[in-house]
C-alpha cells in the first residue's frame, strides 16, 4: 500500500484511504475486528522505520493507518460516478415570477375573474379575421388588429433625483462650472496645464516673462524718440528760393499797414536717441513776436524721415504775415525797421528781430503729437527791402 508521506503524526495521514459508504456497506457474518489492540501513539514515529521491519512489527500494518479504526467501506465507485438520484427525480415545477409577463405559465392572478377557468400554460391568441377590404395577406398583417405581446422587457430601474437633475439645463451647467472649477484647482496647484500638459502654472510664467522681455525689447527698438531741435545761430532764417518763394509776395505797406515775405527756418534735428531713422509725418510751425505777443508767421513742413544717430538739417517753410491798424503800429515798425535796406543806417547794420517759434511734430509711431518752442533773439530778417521802399 502506497502511504501518504506528508505527515505521520496522526492516523489520519498514516496511509490511502478507499472510497466507501459506511452506511450502505454490510459487513460479512465472519468479520472480526484486529484482535491486536493498535497504539496510535506510535503513528509519530512509524514512519521514521524501513517498511520491512516496520511490516514484522505490526503484523503487516502500520501504526499510521489501521483499517479497524474506520467503518468499512460500502462502495467502491464516486457518489456520481454510475447514476444520479437527483437527476432521475421527476421535475417539480417551480414558481416563474415571469409567468405573466411571457404568458408562458400559470395565471397567479385571479383578478377580475382572470385565471379562475383557464388551465396552466400559455394560450395563443386566436388569428384575427382579416378586414373587410384586405386582399392579400400582405394587407391584412398591416391592419391596425391586436398585436400578440410574447416578450415584455423587465422594468428598469427607477430614475434617481440626481440623475434627473443632471439631465435638466440647470443641472448641466452645474457639473460644467464643477469642472471648470477642479480644472482651475488642478491648474493652480500645478497638476495640469491649460492646453493637456502644456502651459502649466510654472511654464506660463516663464511663458510670460519671455513675451514680456522680448516685447520690451521690440519697443526700445521700434519706438521712436522725441528729437531735439536747435536753430542756427547766426542765422536761424534764411531767405527763401524756388518755387515757395514765388508763391508768396514779398513787400511792406503803410496804407493799409502790413508786411508778408516768405523765409525758411533752419533747424538741426538731433536724432543720437534713435535706433532706427525718425519720420515726420509734417511739422506745423507758428511765429509769435517776443514784444507784442501777436503772430506774425506759419508754416508747414511735410513728411520726412531723418537718419538715426545723426544731426541732419531741415528748413520748415514759413510765411510771416502781419496787419496792422497803421504804420505806428509797433510790431509793424519793428520788422519794418529790421528789414529795412542797410543802406538808410549810417553803420550799414540792421537790427534784430526777437520772435518765438513754436513747433508741432506729428512722429510716425507716437501716438500724439509733441510740442517745442525755442526764442530766437535779435535774428537778422531774411529780406532786404529797397532803399526807396516805402
Amino acid at each position: 500500500m502506497d502511504y501518504d508521506r506528508k505527515s505521520t503524526v496522526s492516523s489520519f495521514y498514516g496511509g490511502r484511504r478507499g472510497s466507501f459508504d459506511a452506511l450502505n456497506h454490510s459487513q460479512p457474518p465472519d468479520y472480526a475486528p484486529s484482535g491486536r489492540p493498535r497504539d496510535d501513539a506510535s503513528s509519530f514515529y512509524a514512519d521514521r522505520q524501513t517498511r520491512t521491519s516496520h511490516d514484522v512489527l505490526t503484523g503487516g500494518q502500520s501504526a499510521g493507518y489501521n483499517a479497524s479504526s474506520f467503518f468499512a467501506a460500502g462502495r467502491l465507485e464516486p457518489l456520481k460516478g454510475g447514476r444520479d438520484e437527483e437527476e432521475e427525480a421527476p421535475e417539480v415545477q417551480t414558481w416563474d415570477v415571469y409567468a405573466d409577463f411571457n404568458n408562458a405559465g400559470p395565471r397567479y392572478s385571479t383578478a377580475f375573474g382572470i385565471g379562475q377557468h383557464q388551465d396552466a400554460g400559455y394560450h395563443q391568441l386566436p388569428p384575427p379575421p382579416p378586414p373587410p377590404g384586405a386582399k392579400t395577406d400582405g394587407d391584412a398583417d398591416s391592419a391596425q388588429t391586436p398585436v400578440e405581446l410574447v416578450t415584455v422587457p423587465a422594468l428598469g430601474a427607477e430614475w434617481q433625483l440626481a440623475e434627473m437633475k443632471n439631465m435638466t439645463k440647470s443641472g448641466r451647467r452645474e457639473i460644467k462650472s464643477e469642472k471648470r472649477r477642479e480644472k482651475w484647482k488642478a491648474w493652480h496647484r500645478g497638476e495640469t496645464g491649460l492646453c493637456g500638459k502644456w502651459f502649466t502654472k510654472r511654464f506660463l510664467a516663464f511663458f510670460i516673462f519671455g513675451w514680456a522681455a522680448i516685447i520690451g525689447t521690440i519697443i526700445a527698438i521700434t519706438i521712436p524718440r522725441v528729437p531735439g531741435l536747435s536753430f542756427n545761430s547766426s542765422t536761424p532764417l534764411i531767405a527763401a528760393t524756388g518755387s515757395y518763394n514765388a508763391s508768396i509776395p514779398t513787400e511792406f505797406s503803410r496804407y493799409p499797414a502790413n508786411f508778408s515775405f516768405p523765409a525758411y527756418a533752419d533747424i538741426q534735428v538731433d536724432t543720437t536717441s534713435n535706433i532706427i531713422p525718425l519720420t515726420f509725418n509734417h511739422i506745423s510751425a507758428q511765429v509769435w513776436d517776443s514784444a507784442s505777443n501777436l503772430q506774425v508767421g506759419t508754416g508747414y513742413f511735410g513728411q520726412d524721415t531723418l537718419p538715426a544717430k545723426s544731426y541732419p538739417k531741415i528748413q520748415v517753410p514759413l510765411n510771416f504775415s502781419y496787419v496792422a491798424s497803421n504804420d505806428s503800429d509797433p510790431t509793424w515798425n519793428e520788422w519794418y525797421n529790421a528789414c529795412k535796406n542797410t543802406g538808410l543806417y549810417a553803420n550799414g547794420s540792421r537790427p534784430g528781430v526777437n520772435f518765438r517759434l513754436i513747433l508741432t511734430m506729428d512722429i510716425a509711431g507716437l501716438p500724439s503729437t509733441q510740442s517745442q518752442s525755442t526764442q530766437v533773439d535779435a535774428a537778422p530778417c531774411p529780406i532786404e527791402l529797397s532803399i526807396n521802399a516805402a
